[in-house]
């Protein structure tokens, strides 16, 4: 029987599942495996990729800094999310301010010893992002525009953290870069949309706050017309493989996006269009595999043996 006690700490580590957002770590995590596996290291096996102790590290330690980055926003944005978040915040609150900045700071600790081990380019690497990841927490994080920028450009960081490894600087990646980076940009300008009354109350200069919300939706609009650029040139110049058909559905899927988004007007039709860009960026994900799904097969074989 479970005690009083062990449900408190139960509850506790959901808490702090819910803060650190445990399952936008798990996806990021295996984007850049399959980033790995399929895009930067297309010639090697499969398995040799999974099984490389190195690569473990350095994704476990970009994990961890995603992780500890969201401690720190939630910690900064705890007044905000009063207002826009109640629920989550009564879950989060479960766990202390001042436990929040003890596990923020020896995560932070254990990212850098992670990243010692790997190459001192990864120690520097991760020590910008970290630093990044505060000051976006800090400051930018109350501007417009540059505070959207930042925090897209902290959303695709970890993969070139990967590239880094590999030292691979493929023109394609950075094609895919530019298409997720496109996609987190307007997610991150929903979100100003999403949480404008509580961005007001904090004193928060988001694009709605301060140029209104026919301005944001504007920008949006130029935003995801933009990203047929990066499309243009993974699916007719690049070789992708099968990848092709999931940027033609997600140019479907942000055609009507963009005609749902000019009828929005409530939070909770905001909140719908920002499911709709989750679904779109987790597809794309999955949708890695595509590109030769042949490997899998591999991968099946070679684990059927052992």
């Amino acid at each position: 029987m479970i005690t009083r006690k062990s449900k408190l700490i139960l509850i506790k580590i959901f808490s702090f599942f819910s803060v650190v957002r445990g399952y936008n770590i798990l996806v990021i995590a295996l984007a850049q495996y399959l980033a790995a596996i399929f895009i930067l290291s297309p010639e090697a096996s499969a398995l040799k990729v999974i099984l490389d102790y190195k690569l473990f590290i350095l994704v476990l330690a970009s994990s961890l800094a995603i992780a500890s980055g969201y401690i720190i926003n939630n910690f900064y944005d705890a007044k905000k999310d009063l207002i826009n978040r109640p629920r989550k915040v009564m879950i989060d609150r479960l766990v202390s301010q001042q436990t929040k900045l003890k596990v923020y700071f020896t995560i932070n600790f254990m990212v850098a010893l992670m990243a010692c081990f790997i190459s001192w380019r990864a120690m520097l690497f991760f020590s910008v992002y970290i630093f990044f990841i505060w000051f976006y927490s800090h400051k930018l994080k109350k501007y417009p525009i540059i505070g959207n920028i930042t925090a897209s450009l902290l959303a695709i960081l970890p993969f070139f953290g990967i590239l880094l490894y590999y030292k691979i600087f493929y023109n394609v990646i950075f094609a895919h870069a530019m298409f997720l980076f496109l996609l987190i940009f307007i997610r991150e300008l929903i979100k100003d949309l999403e949480n404008i009354e509580g961005d007001l109350a904090s004193n928060y200069r988001t694009v709605p706050v301060l140029f209104g919300e026919n301005t944001a939706k504007t920008i949006i609009t130029f935003l995801t017309i933009t990203t047929l650029v990066p499309v243009y040139f993974l699916v007719d110049v690049f070789d992708i493989g099968y990848m092709d058909l999931y940027f033609y559905a997600s140019l479907i899927a942000l055609f009507f996006f963009i005609i749902q988004l000019w009828k929005s007007k409530t939070k909770a039709q905001y909140i719908q269009l920002h499911f709709v860009l989750k679904i779109v960026i987790l597809a794309g994900v999955f949708s890695i595999v595509l590109i030769d799904p042949v490997v899998l097969l591999h991968v099946k074989k070679l684990i059927s043996t052992y």
